[in-house]
């Protein structure tokens, strides 16, 4: 498995397909949620992901303070196969690369409810009372570094 990290304008054309293929058939069609994807947030985020040679196996963005929250925040967090650590590997090294990209001495996001513990195991500490999200149960969350 390999790490891979690049801002938008760095991401090939695959690559950015690759990622927006990934987002679109676990967001919207697998959680069968119509809700805007592509938010115009892409062109602002530090793009992570660990690739194996199938392709694209774990993703998330990062983006700097100011544009989700006062905070370094991270979002669209997926892992293509479920249950194996890939998501907790990747935060993990979401985590650093934020210090070092960002000085971020905290980090902020915005968890579906039920993967809760997945970020909890990672040091975050729910911040906020639930709340939905185009329909689903989310909490706000921050790290603090």
């Amino acid at each position: 498995m390999q790490l891979r990290y690049k801002r938008f304008e760095e991401l090939t054309l695959q690559e950015l397909y690759e990622i927006l293929r990934l987002r679109v058939n676990v967001f919207v069609v697998e959680q069968n949620c119509p809700y805007e994807e592509l938010d115009s947030r892409d062109q602002d985020a530090l793009h992570v992901w660990l690739e194996d040679e199938e392709g694209i196996e774990a993703y998330l963005r990062i983006m700097d303070r100011g544009v989700v929250s006062p905070y370094v925040s991270i979002g669209r967090v997926i892992a293509c196969k479920r249950r194996q650590g890939l998501a907790t590997e990747l935060l993990k090294e979401a985590i650093v690369i934020a210090q070092k990209e960002f000085q971020a001495d905290k980090i902020y996001l915005e968890a579906q409810v039920y993967a809760k513990s997945l970020y909890e195991k990672l040091g975050f500490l729910q911040v906020s009372e639930e709340f939905l999200e185009d329909g689903i149960p989310h909490i706000r969350m921050l790290k603090e570094l």
